[in-house]
């Protein structure tokens, strides 16, 4: 299992898209969640940011290993995200992954962690 946590910068004029995106995902909640089997993520979540005007998307993953890419997903709600993905990202800047700096998890679940 690993954890991340990663930030996308949203496309300059594309931000009340972006908010939409996310509306769009919590109003689909129950859908969205059940996609996350056979991508093998236990926990997704996002966060926004903006800093000097502009928008930034934060996602926090706990996930297993061999998780089917979101990509390679015919469910109908997993072609939305990444038709939204695809407008509102700005691709021509890198992501930033995030180091961790400290995991705390309960004893019990310590050893499923790389």
């Amino acid at each position: 299992m690993s954890h991340s946590l990663t930030r996308f910068r949203v496309k300059s004029g594309k931000e009340k898209l972006a908010d939409e995106w996310l509306t769009f995902l919590n109003d689909h909640i129950e859908e969205t969640t059940l996609t996350l089997n056979q991508e093998k993520i236990y926990v997704e979540s996002i966060f926004k940011e903006t800093i000097d005007e502009v928008t930034y998307l934060y996602w926090y993953t706990l996930e297993g290993l061999g998780g089917q890419p979101v990509e390679q997903s015919i469910n109908k709600v997993d072609q939305i995200h990444v038709n939204y993905w695809n407008e509102c990202i700005d691709e021509s800047v890198p992501a930033v992954d995030l180091e961790p700096q400290l995991l705390l998890v309960q004893n019990k679940f310590k050893n499923q962690f790389n």
